[in-house]
């Protein structure tokens, strides 16, 4: 089954992924192996105060876009982001087929499913016809 679209709603503790064509729609659910955990910056320590995304995690995440052509990337905080900047670095190729980051809280899978869909059809709609006639 070949899936042309994806979205992918992550935060520091799981990624939902939906691939999906006209017909059809496929999901998995990725758990990361060392969640995050709030941590707090003390005066004299050097670093940020948070811990990074677990690299595996994050090639689980993109392992499972295998396939797609394009790919939104969705969630609630810094994570996607992370995220981003991974795949910008270490894999270009699936940096290109991503068309868009955008915030959003926790939607229930079919509100995540319906916002991937009515995203993909405007991103279609803006696109020149290349049809020759």
């Amino acid at each position: 089954m070949t899936h042309s679209h994806a979205i992918v709603w992550m935060d520091t503790r799981e990624a939902r992924i939906f691939r999906f064509n006209a017909a059809e729609v496929e999901q998995d659910t990725i758990k990361a192996h060392n969640p995050f955990r709030q941590v707090h910056h003390k005066a004299g320590v050097m670093g940020s105060g948070h811990m990074a995304l677990d690299l595996s995690f994050m090639d689980h995440i993109i392992d499972a876009l295998r396939g797609t052509t394009e790919w939104l990337l969705v969630g609630p905080a810094q994570a996607k982001l992370e995220l981003v900047r991974h795949v910008e670095k270490t894999m270009p190729w699936v940096h290109a087929k991503l068309v868009s980051v955008e915030a959003m809280d926790h939607p229930t899978d079919g509100e995540l499913l319906s916002q991937a869909r009515r995203a993909f059809k405007a991103i279609d709609r803006m696109r020149p016809n290349t049809a020759v006639g």
